[in-house]
């Protein structure tokens, strides 16, 4: 960076930031038009996107329902955040903060509302009871874990993330700042799972799962196309702890579901039975929807 900007007294929002969510970032919050949210059959609506907050609720339904309980049947409706359809009214009234993922609860009266992909987690876990630890140590670690993830995440997505792979230019200062801290979060997770099967040691658990959809993510090398320049491979057991959540089955459906891009037989667009991952993944609709993909 060579320019030096000098901020203003009272900053103003006089333009678009630039950049790949550009069109879509602004200062004030609330709806910019009116669309109801479309309700589907079963008790649990969710309204996201595959991005990695989103892919931690729908793995989590998955391996619900891969445990064997029913009642924690969904639907997944297609939230498109590059279209704006977060500031839907139907959307902003679900989540006032106009972020993925949001669900509706339809299983009380009257239904409940719950945002933010660390809290749904929290609440689907204690309403079925399932995993989140029984014993209290254990649970402890397991929230301690979860919310490091809330913490930290955002220095890797929208620090290194932004700057690395979504700003309009590339500056050294911050792609080095940021790479640097999510080097060091990587170390954090590395040295944890040196010794710990899951984040709360031998059960595995939502820590599990919503650390794994940044970090298990950026591992693989699905995130950012920063593997090679963050050497990810280096951290042998985040690489060992990643490739075993990306085995489970539950886990290999979750992250189809509200996916919109990338190979056409990994896209569920929306989920509403167990028998779409077969018969209504994007390859498998109608030629025409397919070539607009």
């Amino acid at each position: 960076m060579t320019d030096t900007y000098t901020p203003p007294k009272v900053w103003t929002w006089d333009s678009e930031s630039g950049g790949k969510f550009a069109s879509i970032n602004r200062p004030i919050a609330g709806a910019t038009h009116d669309k109801d949210l479309e309700v589907g059959k079963h008790p649990h609506q969710l309204y996201s996107l595959a991005t990695p907050n989103g892919v931690k609720v729908t793995v989590l339904f998955e391996e619900l329902l891969a445990a064997g309980h029913a009642n924690a049947e969904y639907d997944a409706w297609l939230i498109n955040i590059g279209d704006g359809n977060q500031f839907g009214s139907g959307f902003v009234d679900v989540n006032p903060n106009s972020k993925i993922p949001a669900l509706m609860d339809h299983s009380t009266t009257p239904p409940t509302r719950v945002f933010e992909s660390g809290a749904i987690l929290l609440y689907l876990a204690e309403k079925f009871g399932a995993f989140i630890p029984e014993d209290p140590a254990k649970r402890t670690e397991m929230m301690s874990w979860l919310f490091w993830q809330m913490g930290s995440a955002p220095y890797l997505g929208g620090g290194f993330g932004h700057f690395y792979a979504y700003a309009p230019e590339k500056w050294q200062y911050p792609i080095d700042r940021f790479a640097m801290e999510t080097k060091r979060q990587l170390d954090v997770l590395n040295r944890h799972l040196a010794e710990n099967t899951y984040m709360a040691g031998d059960e595995y658990s939502i820590a599990d799962i919503a650390i794994w959809s940044w970090y298990g993510a950026l591992a693989l090398g699905r995130l950012y196309d920063a593997a090679e320049f963050l050497d990810v491979e280096s951290y042998e057991h985040v690489q060992r702890w990643a490739k075993a959540i990306n085995d489970r089955p539950a886990v290999k459906r979750g992250v189809m579901v509200n996916r919109s891009w990338g190979d056409l037989d990994k896209q569920l667009r929306e989920r509403h039975d167990a028998e779409d991952f077969e018969t209504r993944t994007q390859d498998k609709l109608e030629p025409e929807d397919s070539e607009t993909a």
